[in-house]
């Protein structure tokens, strides 16, 4: 019987798994953030919305990432794909597997977002903290004072449908008229961006196996 990524490995396995399924990632990655470095350039900053001083707290922490280049050097690995719904766009996802644990950090979201401009640059839009089941998270996480989205299957083709998740997006860099927490954003484009555009569907909705 094929073991499912997502249940709990035996105490003795944990540190192995976790390597895996780092090691996964990073594989399906890699080829991105090399593509990322030889086209990408950063689109001139602009004024993000009002935020509490909480998440204001975090968008300076995270100011130096509006260089996608300097996101590179940290680790942040391009999936290249420019993911939309009908409902709106998410952009391009930088992804650091060095950031992904059962615990968020509010200083170190693993997945930064960002919006291919019509010119090819790329401007720096959110954050998305990214809790795999797979880390053994016993509950839903909870950062900001708002509940995580999930658990639900990967975003193919960009992930594997079986790296069931919960996520949490946060607009800090780009004013959200669906919510400052809510997935896409309607103003976010990826239609008309050559080699980034990537229409999917939402990921269904799975159990927390524990």
């Amino acid at each position: 019987m094929t073991r499912l990524p997502w249940r709990r490995s035996p105490p003795h396995a944990a540190r192995g798994g976790r390597r895996r399924w780092r090691a996964a990632i990073l594989a399906l990655l890699m080829p991105g953030a090399l593509a990322v470095i030889g086209a990408a350039r950063a689109a001139e900053p602009a004024a993000g919305p009002a935020l509490p001083p909480e998440l204001a707290a975090v968008r300076d922490a995270l100011m130096k990432y509006q260089d996608p280049f300097a996101a590179v050097r940290d680790g942040y690995l391009s999936t290249v794909g420019c993911v939309a719904y009908e409902s709106g766009g998410m952009g391009v996802h930088f992804l650091n597997p060095a950031h992904i644990g059962p615990v968020p950090d509010p200083a170190k979201p693993p997945i930064l977002v960002y919006e291919p401009e019509a010119d090819g640059r790329l401007r720096l839009v959110a954050a998305e903290w990214f809790v795999p089941l797979a880390t053994g998270v016993r509950e839903r996480p909870t950062l900001f004072g708002r509940p995580f989205d999930g658990p639900m299957a990967g975003h193919e083709p960009l992930m594997p449908r079986a790296l069931h998740h919960y996520d949490l997006h946060v607009w800090l860099f780009r004013a959200n008229p669906a919510g400052l927490f809510n997935p896409v954003n309607p103003e976010v484009r990826c239609s008309g961006r050559p080699g980034y555009a990537l229409l999917e569907e939402p990921p269904a909705t799975v159990p927390h196996h524990r």
